[in-house]
């Protein structure tokens, strides 16, 4: 059977110390672009990522750039030897990796634009007021009658945030009425809620102020139409057109993201084999809990670079 290949890229959580270093160093291709990154930001990002210190690194801001570089180095490695994918999605920041392979936006832009949309996330709630908590085993109708419920009590902002898998949802806002909701949430049956070691309470109503800055940086920078069809998170369908991409991206700072229907829209397209690209295996541990039945390789390193090329030759 001949695969259909859909990329998938890696959001804030998958960074770690060391990441990208190795490819830099074994691929000249992913040290240039590491150099690129630097060069666009004015600062060694690459040092950053090989070297670290992690908690610089897991700064919103730093985290953000950093991520998205190292899976576009991946990318482009695998794009040198011949592997193109025919769809991609990214989950939040990962997103806008994917319109970097998909040919929408410039990568010196990218880069600079999450750097900025992870500034303006950090800022736009005072450290501590915010939170997320991921709800483990309830269904995600139930979860949004759970924040629902919660609002009303304390007047305050939480909602579901990431739709990851059909037994995880994540729920973020204001600290207090996502304490109050993930208490709901194990009221009704849920297995357990984790609180989830975040920054700030993203893609939530409490984030409008980021979206706003998102918009404005968008409004500056070419996008492009794409080159392949990419999974927008805010709806989980498919978009190919330049509007179509600059309103996903905008309005993804406070939007849901839909995962779930992510990966629906790339299989019901054809796709059925799923790359995740860049740091990390989260998205292939969310595709296996989404539908057993697809396939799913990683690309982050040499060796499972070398490992995805031999599934595929063997025709996986």
């Amino acid at each position: 059977m001949t695969s259909t290949i859909a990329f998938l890229f890696p959001g804030q959580g998958s960074q770690a110390v060391g990441m990208g270093r190795e490819l830099a160093q074994q691929f000249p291709l992913a040290a240039e672009t590491f150099a690129e990154a630097d060069a666009a930001l004015g600062f060694p990002l690459s040092k950053l990522c090989f070297e670290g210190p992690e908690e610089d690194l897991r700064l919103t801001e730093n985290t953000q750039p950093a991520i998205m570089t190292v899976s576009v180095a991946a990318a482009r490695v695998l794009a040198e030897r011949g592997v193109f994918p025919a769809l991609a999605a990214g989950h939040s920041l990962g997103e806008w990796s994917a319109h970097v392979i998909a040919g929408t936006l410039a990568f010196g832009d990218a880069v600079r634009a999450v750097r900025a949309r992870g500034a303006a996330m950090q800022k736009a709630v005072p450290p501590g007021e915010g939170a997320m908590a991921a709800v483990l085993a309830l269904d995600s109708a139930q979860v949004a009658e759970a924040c629902a419920d919660a609002a009303r009590e304390t007047g305050l902002t939480v909602q579901a945030a990431n739709l990851n898998s059909p037994g995880q949802t994540v729920i973020s806002g204001a600290a207090l009425a996502v304490e109050k909701a993930a208490a709901i949430c194990k009221a009704k049956g849920a297995r357990r809620t984790v609180t989830l070691p975040v920054s700030a309470p993203f893609h939530c109503a409490l984030m409008q102020p980021a979206q706003e800055e998102v918009a404005r940086v968008l409004a500056g920078i070419a996008v492009h139409d794409a080159g392949i069809p990419v999974a927008a998170n805010v709806t989980g369908s498919l978009v190919t057109t330049a509007n179509a991409t600059r309103d996903a991206l905008i309005r993804q700072v406070t939007g849901a993201v839909r995962w779930v229907d992510c990966v629906q829209s790339l299989k019901a397209a054809g796709a059925n084999l799923f790359i995740e690209v860049g740091p990390g295996k989260v998205l292939c541990g969310l595709l296996k809990q989404i539908d057993p039945e697809l396939k799913s390789l990683n690309v982050e390193d040499a060796a499972s670079l070398e490992k995805t090329r031999a599934e595929l030759r063997s025709g996986a």
